[in-house]
């Protein structure tokens, strides 16, 4: 099947300096409503790619995101946000970006053009076949990914991909490929737009049904969060009361004693030593 560009061709738009800002605004607005349309018509493939992650991470199994440019930070920022919101340690699902750290916040030049490097990088966390490699790449050409699915493919490893193009050469070395054809930017070729928002869109299901499926989440709250701050406390308190006849004050003690709502709720029903009057803050 003929590879095509979707990302590169024109715009729908054009004369874009002489518009007014309203008129900037309500294009852009109206190119993003196309993007939900087009992650839903990929739901059976990440479907697909969730079923063959799950048992994987239950057995000790790690996600791996890679990418490069926008791409590769959509990856590191989900995988960034997996233990403070469910409480995972942060070797679970890791995100990987061509030129390192400082491709973060800084272009680094021919990084995602080295085709062994991508390898390397999965290989400094000694990657098995227990491991899932997702690549991103909205061109879906990305030298850096594509060369780290097909080794990871030849070592046994499932591959995903998350792209804008149909039948690239990335989709090529994934066992699931994820085929979200938003269309033209808005910018012509600027895919931190409607591909960026679809990737990040894309990783929030996969991200989050996993998390789901490994029991990191309760009802629909997220009893495993980091206490990391007032609110995230706050918020794990008044999950207690809903669960437990505690006051504010003592569901809040029990909440810093175990550290996690799950875990505290866990002990006050299984604990028969522990009652509002025992409660004792950390």
């Amino acid at each position: 099947m003929d590879f095509i560009k979707i990302t590169e061709q024109p715009s729908l738009y054009n004369d874009l300096e002489s518009k007014s800002v309203e008129e900037i605004l309500k294009e852009i607005n109206a190119e993003d409503h196309k993007i939900a349309d087009a992650v839903q018509k990929t739901i059976p493939q990440i479907e697909k790619l969730v079923e063959q992650i799950l048992p994987r991470v239950k057995e000790g199994g790690r996600i791996f995101y890679m990418g490069a440019g926008t791409s590769g930070r959509l990856g590191v920022l989900d995988a960034s946000e997996i233990p403070p919101t469910f409480g995972m340690p942060s070797n679970v699902v890791i995100g990987l970006i061509a030129g390192g750290e400082t491709a973060l916040r800084n272009p680094v030049e021919n990084a995602e053009d080295n085709t062994e490097q991508g390898w390397q990088d999965l290989l400094a966390y000694s990657i098995n076949p227990k491991d899932t490699v997702i690549g991103i790449a909205a061109s879906g050409t990305t030298p850096y990914v594509i060369g780290a699915m097909h080794t990871a493919r030849e070592h046994g490893i499932l591959t995903g991909c998350i792209t804008s193009n149909p039948n690239s050469p990335m989709a090529a070395e994934a066992d699931v490929a994820i085929e979200m054809i938003v269309g033209p930017e808005y910018v012509t070729g600027s895919s931190r737009m409607k591909s960026g928002t679809g990737q990040k869109m894309i990783l929030n299901m996969i991200s989050t049904t996993v998390m789901i499926g490994l029991g990191r989440v309760k009802g629909n709250k997220m009893v495993n969060m980091q206490l990391s701050n007032h609110k995230l406390v706050d918020r794990g308190t008044r999950m207690i009361i809903e669960e437990l006849p505690l006051s504010y004050e003592e569901a809040e003690a029990l909440l810093l004693q175990y550290g996690s709502v799950k875990k505290a709720v866990e002990a006050y029903r299984n604990q028969q030593t522990i009652t509002p009057s025992n409660i004792k803050p950390k």
